[in-house]
């Protein structure tokens, strides 16, 4: 799984495989992290070099304390992100919006109508995707004014599936 951690003005990008191998930004690294006990505290070996960090979560970030310093973490993934982006989370709330599609996939459902009025949140889309559905939800209220896809379309990555205006 990708995730995308932002460390003050820096944004990294971090896998994670199947088998616990961790790669920074396109870099395999060499990673182990244990758990110590339930309060957050953490043992690190980082290139052979151990370190222990206490981490606090609060309201979606993470205070990493490593040898005294503190650090602000933020760590979104990677198809949170896209979902995010796909249901308009920066959207203006006038004019027309076009909803695009944040991955390939197909479409599963499709719960909203030309014509509908849909609440800002309202679920008017079905994607399924890595085998995985993700619901696609109006970025703002108004009102469905095309919809270009149907149930067991496959779509692109960046196709625009509806309307809202």
């Amino acid at each position: 799984m990708r995730y995308l951690t932002t460390i003050g003005e820096k944004t990294y990008k971090i896998d994670i495989n199947r088998d616990n191998e961790v790669v920074l930004d396109d870099v395999p690294q060499g990673l182990d992290l244990r758990p110590i006990d339930d309060a957050g505290l953490y043992s690190m070996l980082i290139d052979n070099k151990s370190y222990e960090a206490l981490v606090e979560e609060t309201d979606g970030e993470y205070r990493v304390l490593i040898n005294g310093v503190l650090y602000h973490v933020q760590v979104a993934d990677e198809r949170a992100k896209r979902l995010a982006e796909a249901a308009g989370a920066f959207t203006s709330t006038s004019g027309e919006f076009q909803m695009k599609s944040p991955m390939p996939g197909l479409i599963v459902a499709v719960p909203a109508a030309e014509g509908d009025v849909v609440k800002k949140g309202q679920v008017v889309l079905i994607l399924e995707s890595m085998k995985m559905e993700n619901e696609l939800k109006a970025s703002r209220d108004g009102t469905i004014t095309s919809i270009k896809v149907q149930p067991r379309q496959a779509v692109e990555q960046g196709q625009v599936l509806l309307t809202i205006a």
